[in-house]
């Protein structure tokens, strides 16, 4: 019968920390840009320009279309390669981040998109004829009027989505980065207590996860009220 032994977790919690600080930088960063990128997409999938329509169609098609875990392994392949050929900038542990960065940003940003288009078809056409009737042009209601209406109907699914690019950042284990989950498997392995930090890290993740769903779930009932 298996023994449990946790007496390996409190000598590695420095380096689980700094593990978790890597986890969440990428979240930070995967969320700001997606969104950022993924606004611009939902704004050219409704563009009446057919040739922006098809690309953000394409692009979201794209994206959803495959693994994550691939995408993070193309691009762990090829940023650092297109960085060491046109920069002569060595690989290291900064060029792994910077991957796994760009790679969670241009995914996400397929899911983001399908959500704030949602949220802007949500908006009354009645007030995109109300900003053209104070004079404004479609970049105009867009920006003053629409988007700000979009996203504040858009929040609870943007956080839930970001809680789930937390979880997925788990994967960036295929690029030997040392996230929270990456840390507590290479402790777990070196101190052969690989179940005892994997159970642990799957704690901490569920009351990360779930305390933050609670938080969604409140800020709804409040927005509801």
């Amino acid at each position: 019968m298996y023994e449990f032994d946790w007496s390996s977790i409190i000598p590695a919690l420095p380096f689980l920390g700094s593990g978790m600080v890597l986890t969440l930088k990428i979240t930070v960063v995967a969320i700001t840009v997606g969104i950022v990128w993924g606004t611009l997409l939902a704004l050219m999938r409704l563009s009446g320009i057919k040739l922006l329509s098809l690309f953000a169609t394409g692009y979201i098609n794209l994206f959803r279309s495959i693994p994550l875990v691939l995408v993070l392994l193309w691009f762990f392949l090829l940023v650092p390669s297109l960085l060491s050929n046109l920069f002569n900038i060595p690989r290291s542990s900064d060029t792994r981040l910077v991957s796994a960065m760009v790679a969670f940003a241009l995914f996400e940003a397929a899911f983001y998109s399908e959500i704030i288009r949602s949220g802007i078809s949500s908006v009354s056409r009645g007030q995109f004829a109300a900003a053209h009737a104070l004079g404004m042009s479609y970049a105009q209601a867009m920006r003053l009027v629409i988007l700000p209406q979009a996203f504040r109907n858009m929040v609870p699914l943007l956080l839930t989505q970001g809680i789930i690019l937390f979880q997925d950042t788990s994967l960036v284990y295929v690029s030997s980065l040392a996230d929270f989950f990456g840390t507590a498997y290479k402790v777990g392995d070196r101190d052969g207590r690989l179940v005892e930090l994997l159970l642990f890290a799957g704690a901490v993740y569920f009351i990360i996860c779930f305390s933050a769903s609670l938080l969604v779930k409140h800020y709804q009932k409040r927005k509801a009220i």
